[in-house]
């Protein structure tokens, strides 16, 4: 995404309509023009690279275009990484100590640097030269980090994604989104209600599979301190609301007068029709590392249990309950699991009051012993579930337990 000094838009009354670029010969070109300047620069410093950018740039009028397609492809399209024989920490930490032996001269600089090359060689098995050590002294520092790959995307491919991150800039300043979900396919509800999770919005939600949901999301201006971080969650939410067939959005924005500081309430509007492009997959991201790990760690297991990815809705007051795994046996059996782990005392109360709600008689919790649950008012006592208490990892014998 863009930062906020790369954000173009224009205000008409209470109407805010971010910059959108055409696909055109014109606009194809700069395009063209920064990936090959990427492409050419493979195996420079960061800030080689960035000095590269600088004088591409120029005195050109239109630098906030040039710094926007930079910024997004350093961001999303480029590795770099350290280059050092040992973690620069430690490698100052030995240059230095063995420096200290000697009086400082540009003699013993190199004859220090050649003493220690030795010394790695040995202790490697690999021959360090003296100039890998005093180029990775400082390898650590971002304009020293190596630009080491591009997965370089095509002109269009960036013009999209520049249209995209301007209109997610919108939801920096939001205080509150009114999202119309039509009645579309289930899996594409499933799809936006994970990423909703993922990104932990605070989100209202009404209605049901059949006729369509409308989800009140509250943005970061509608916070008691407002939080950059939110912010950004939220704007990572629209790729995926792009793949949604059916929608419309309605935004409440707080906007800051550049010459008075007065704040002014801004209108976004935006539907399906838009002609924005999601650049994520339209598969099923797990909610966690902890997730994931465990799906990893069951499809080793032999057993007749199927654990499956694709669950239903559960329609509950003012939202809706994804459980994130399915368990099928082929006699019929099915549970429901609901993994819960590293969260804040508000969600854990959300979480359980869902759990209530959801009148769910075969769901099975997961819970890790690290929560703090009686801090956040939680009696797992009270909770009409299966509990399966883990630590660091969640085995799946543990879940085979309860489930047999």
């Amino acid at each position: 995404m863009l930062p906020t000094e790369l954000l173009s838009h224009r205000q008409n009354g209470e109407s805010i309509t971010p910059l959108r670029l055409k696909i055109d010969a014109k606009n194809l070109e700069a395009a063209t023009e920064m990936i090959n300047c990427f492409q050419e620069s493979i195996g420079i410093t960061q800030g080689e690279l960035d000095k590269r950018l600088q004088a591409l740039e120029g005195d050109s009028p239109d630098y906030r275009l040039k710094r926007g397609f930079a910024h997004l492809l350093k961001g999303g399209f480029c590795t770099f990484e350290i280059i050092s024989p040992l973690e620069p920490s430690e490698l100052r930490q030995q240059v230095f100590a063995l420096a200290a032996q000697s009086v400082p001269s540009i003699n013993s600089t190199q004859l220090t640097l050649e003493q220690l090359a030795l010394q790695l060689s040995q202790n490697l098995n690999r021959e360090v030269l003296p100039n890998e050590i005093s180029t990775g002294l400082y390898a650590d520092l971002n304009e020293n980090k190596i630009f080491t790959q591009f997965d370089a995307p095509t002109p269009e491919a960036l013009l999209h994604r520049y249209n995209l991150s301007q209109v997610q800039g919108i939801f920096y300043r939001a205080s509150q989104i009114q999202i119309n979900a039509h009645r579309n396919d289930p899996g594409e509800y499933k799809l936006l209600f994970r990423y909703l999770k993922l990104f932990q919005l605070m989100t209202y939600i009404e209605g049901d599979s059949e006729h369509g949901f409308t989800l009140t999301i509250d943005g970061p201006t509608s916070l008691f301190k407002p939080s950059t971080r939110y912010g950004l969650a939220l704007a990572k939410m629209l790729p995926a609301l792009l793949h949604v067939t059916k929608w419309s959005m309605h935004s409440t924005l707080q906007t800051k007068d550049p010459f008075s500081g007065v704040l002014k309430t801004g209108k976004f509007t935006l539907n399906s029709e838009c002609g924005l492009v999601s650049h994520y997959p339209p598969g099923k991201p797990y909610d966690s590392m902890l997730e994931e790990a465990f799906a990893s760690r069951w499809d080793k297991l032999k057993t007749d249990w199927k654990l499956e990815r694709e669950v239903d809705l559960i329609p509950i007051p003012g939202s809706v309950m994804i459980p994130d795994f399915r368990l099928v046996h082929p006699d019929g059996r099915v549970f429901l699991l609901e993994i819960v782990g590293y969260w804040r005392p508000e969600y854990l109360q959300k979480k359980f009051a869902q759990v209530h709600k959801s009148e769910c008689d075969n769901l099975i919790l997961a819970i890790s012993d690290r929560l703090n649950l009686e801090k956040a008012g939680v009696k797992v006592k009270d909770v009409p579930a299966k509990v399966v208490w883990f630590k660091d990892k969640l085995l799946p014998k543990s879940v085979l337990e309860v489930l047999e």
